[in-house]
This record gives structure tokens, C-alpha cells and sequence, in this order.
């Protein structure tokens, strides 16, 4: 299993018996539902949609439940027809290929639903909240901790995936525990120790746990108009670094430090050099931007070439942070 985190339409469980799977809608195609739920099983979905990139192919199949029961039946569903699942979130840092994803991609982005809790400063919150918008809550609170995170374009199951993190604060600094789904319907509950973590990496990062909530620790009682103010300045710091009129999926490599891949891609020359529709921007050098028309086998071609050049010029081979799910190199050559 794959185990990442996009958009869809809303699912969760309800009371349709499992015999009633089937329902007629205006299109000539009967609606399929998951078993047991009114959660909608889309048939060969294009996940461009659902992707910062705006690239990528269909999914197999795709669904996108709400709730923690609606994904054990998406999971029980896969289990029984013995077909791989892929997890999306927000889908803000990878990369799916033309060629679609077989199998079963479940979209966790809806699953929504946080608690600030004024006695211990905890914040409990589910997989598909956005970060950015966590970040504001606590701002409008006067809750200190999450300032950093306001320009992470992703939600809080990518986050504590892949340790994300800004401004010199990551999201293992402030996890309290995580909430996991194992394969079988089981639920566990992990500690930042039991994740393993590490630069922007993790123990979850290609294992078959999805994250399903996050608790994390803050500090409240600040006055809301210095930490609203320090946010903003992170945000307004992040527009003016980094090129966001353009479809990206954020940083695209690791920085080897204690150099940056940025200063690494500029140095090389590399800034502004395109591969059909994909460039690498003139703003920020670690940014592969979607110029319009790309495809995925540009961008990972692009990858690819930035890969080569610095390591001949650096002898250093640029690691990289954005997942790349599905087959690339036979659609590349």
C-alpha cells in the first residue's frame, strides 16, 4: 500500500443496505456505491483534478470517504477483491503519473474535524484538515505553535507523514501522538518516537498505515493580534519566495545539507530550463512550476535532468521530497 495524502467528492457511512448498491442517475453509467456506505465508487477518475500539479492519470477506481468507518469499508472493499490501495490527501507534494494508478485510490482530504483544547493547549485533528488553515485557527485563538506551518500546502495526514515543516519547526517538534489505520481495520495510536522521525521523512513514508488524526502540542493563552502578526509575516514571507502563480507541488528535492537544492539548481544554471511544460522557476530554483500543458513525464524528465547536472558539476545527488506514484519510466524512456 501506498500511503500519501487529495480532493473528492464526500463520502460516508449510512444506513443503505449492502444489497442496494446500484442506483440510476441522468447518465447512461449506474452510480456504484462502497458496500454499506453512500460513499461513490468512481470508475477510472482523472486525479489531474485532485493534484497541485494538475497533471497525472485516472485511477483505477476512487473514492473519498469523510469519516474513519467509510475508509475501513474502502479498505475492507480493496481487501476483499485483492487490489492495491494508493492514500491522497491535499496532493500538494507528488507527482502521479500519465498513466494512472491501478487499484483503489482513496482521497482522505475530507475526513475534517478539530478540537483546541483549552486545558492541556492539545489540538486533536483529523488526517484531511489543511495545515494552512490550522495555522489561522490558532493565530485567532493567541495559540502559539503553529505559525511556521501557515505556508505548508497540504493537510494533517501528509504532514505528519512527512514531518513537514518550515521557518526551522517541523511537525514532529510539536506531535503529541498519531492515529493510524493498519490494513486490516485496526486502529493504533503511535508516539513521535515510534514514527521514527527525521528530516522530512518518516517511519510511515511507503508503509501500509494511513493516518486518520493527529494530536499536537501548542501554547495557548498569547495575544492573538502578536501571533495573527507573526503568522501573516511567515505567509507574506513564503508568497515573496516562492513562486505561486503557477501549479507546483512545493519543494521538489531535500536539501543536502549544509548546502540548499535551490542554491545547488541555480548554480548549475538551471533556472528557468523547460521540458514541455515544465519549468523550473525563475523565483525559487527548488520549484518545478506546471507553465501550462505539462505532463507528468515532463516533470519527472525535469527531475531527472536537475538530478544529473548537479551532481556533475557538485558530486552531489539531489534526494527527492515530492512522491512519485504510478510508472514513469517506461512513459519517460
Amino acid at each position: 500500500m501506498t500511503t500519501f495524502q487529495a480532493d473528492g467528492s464526500v463520502c460516508t457511512v449510512s444506513t443503505l443496505s449492502t444489497e442496494k448498491q446500484e442506483k440510476p442517475n441522468t447518465s447512461e453509467s449506474p452510480v456504484i456505491y462502497l458496500p454499506g456506505t453512500d460513499c461513490v465508487i468512481k470508475s477510472q477518475a482523472s486525479l489531474s483534478a485532485y493534484t497541485s500539479y494538475r497533471v497525472g492519470g485516472a485511477a483505477q477506481l476512487y473514492i473519498a470517504p469523510r469519516n474513519i468507518e467509510a475508509l475501513q469499508a474502502g479498505l475492507k472493499y480493496a481487501r476483499e477483491r485483492g487490489i492495491p490501495v494508493t492514500v491522497l490527501g491535499a496532493g500538494s507534494n507528488l507527482l502521479v503519473s500519465d498513466r494512472g494508478l491501478p487499484g483503489l485510490v482513496i482521497a482522505t482530504r475530507h475526513m475534517r474535524q478539530s478540537y483546541f483544547d483549552p486545558q492541556t493547549g492539545q489540538l486533536t485533528v483529523a488526517a484531511g484538515e489543511s495545515i494552512p488553515s490550522l495555522a489561522w485557527q490558532a493565530a485567532d485563538l493567541g495559540w502559539e505553535g503553529l505559525e511556521w506551518a501557515v505556508g505548508i500546502p497540504g493537510t494533517v495526514g501528509g504532514a505528519v507523514v512527512m514531518n513537514a515543516g518550515a521557518h526551522n519547526s517541523c511537525t514532529a517538534d510539536m506531535l503529541v501522538s498519531a492515529q493510524v489505520l493498519l490494513p486490516n481495520g485496526t486502529i493504533e495510536t503511535l508516539t513521535p518516537q515510534e514514527l521514527g522521525y527525521n528530516y522530512r521523512t518518516s517511519l510511515l513514508q511507503g508503509s501500509d498505515r494511513i493516518v486518520t488524526q493527529a494530536t499536537f502540542q501548542l501554547r495557548p493563552g498569547a495575544d492573538p493580534a502578536k501571533v495573527f502578526a507573526v503568522t501573516k509575516q511567515h505567509k507574506q514571507h513564503r508568497l515573496s519566495t516562492q513562486p505561486y502563480n503557477f501549479p507546483s507541488c512545493g519543494s521538489v528535492f531535500r536539501n543536502p545539507k549544509p548546502h540548499s537544492a535551490g542554491w545547488l539548481i541555480e548554480q548549475t544554471g538551471l533556472k528557468g530550463f523547460q521540458i514541455g511544460g515544465a519549468q523550473v522557476a525563475q523565483l525559487h530554483a527548488n520549484f518545478i512550476v506546471n507553465r501550462g500543458g505539462a505532463k507528468a513525464s515532463d516533470i519527472f524528465s525535469l527531475i531527472r535532468h536537475i538530478q544529473h547536472k548537479v551532481q556533475d558539476q557538485w558530486s552531489i545527488w539531489l534526494e527527492p521530497e515530492v512522491k512519485m506514484l504510478g510508472e514513469f519510466q517506461a512513459a519517460c524512456g
